[in-house]
């Protein structure tokens, strides 16, 4: 059962960078590879205020700005140097290595000692269980920690969900999606789509930041090479979700997001439960991708003889 909420709370916590790489993949179809830096560029920054004595929002606030200005950095690159936007992103991300390990000091900061997130949750849940440290869940008997981190992932992924879906239904976050459709037809509207792909990039690796941040202070350390396969695991999580909610509505496609990023966390985790050596996650990882990516063209080619029979017997 422990295995179970980690896995949904990493999930949860993730469901951010699904919903980053959403937006400068799926929204813009800008191959944004900042979002490897950026990820980790949020953890550092929190982390290095943690220790500090920065309030913990403060702190996760402030990994989310320093995502914000990494993302708005490859915007610029690429609107205002015309610089290709997967190289934009390349660079940027190959600069926040350094960025990184200047802003930690080191390769890896613990958090176990310092105040988290995750330890006022911890707090909350023990007044809220009257100081008890298991909770009776059924069957399960599960540590209120577990319980507390797990709430608390899921009331954030409501709370960005529902915002990112009012924004995206705001003049500037349709002007966002009408860029990223046709941006000729939108420039020709008066709209400048060079400041609109920079905002929204920024937005993009704010979220992205805004993750990595939250899983420094769930597993208790940030890492230098934390950020390391994130964009493939983000658009894992998009592609899942994509084929769960079978729809373009974009309530749906926000909520498919979360749903990809909690269930290929478990596919993971189930992975590694099974005996996975862990030094062959991420060939694991690109095979449940390639899966995700070609499986619905698959189910679709099968179905089409069945849909042609079925016509021609009417």
């Amino acid at each position: 059962m422990t295995l179970l909420l980690g896995a949904l709370t990493i999930g949860l916590l993730l469901a951010m960078l699904a919903f980053g790489v959403y937006l400068s993949f799926r929204i813009f179809n800008f191959p944004d590879i900042t979002a490897e830096g950026s990820f980790t560029l949020g953890a550092s920054v929190c982390a290095v205020l943690l220790l500090a004595g920065c309030e913990p929002l403060l702190a996760t606030g402030a990994g989310f700005l320093a995502g914000f200005v990494a993302g708005a950095l490859t915007g610029l690159l690429h609107t205002r140097f015309s610089i290709n936007g997967l190289l934009s992103g390349i660079l940027v991300m190959t600069a926040l290595y350094s960025v990184n390990l200047h802003v930690m000091g080191k390769s890896n900061v613990p958090l176990m000692s310092v105040r988290t997130l995750l330890t006022d949750m911890e707090q909350l849940a023990g007044f809220l269980a009257q100081g008890a440290p298991t909770v009776q869940l059924g069957p399960w008997e599960v540590s209120t920690r577990d319980l507390a981190a797990l709430g608390g992932g899921f009331a954030l992924v409501c709370i960005v969900g529902f915002a990112l879906h009012w924004f995206f239904r705001t003049n500037l976050g349709t002007a966002m999606r009408a860029t990223g459709d046709n941006a000729q037809m939108i420039r020709a509207l008066g709209v400048n789509t060079d400041r609109v792909l920079i905002l929204g990039l920024a937005l993009s690796n704010g979220l992205i930041a805004l993750s990595g941040a939250l899983l420094a202070q769930y597993q208790g350390f940030a890492d230098v090479q934390m950020g390391i396969g994130m964009v493939v695991w983000g658009l894992a999580s998009v592609i899942i979700g994509e084929a769960l909610v079978g729809t373009a509505t974009l309530g749906f496609l926000i909520t498919g997001a979360v749903m990809g990023s909690v269930l290929f966390r478990l596919l993971v985790a189930v992975a590694l439960r099974w005996g996975l050596d862990p030094n062959d996650l991420k060939i694991v990882t690109a095979l449940f991708v390639f899966l995700a990516l070609v499986g619905p063209r698959w189910m679709r080619k099968l179905r089409a003889p069945r849909a042609s029979a079925a016509e021609g017997a009417r």
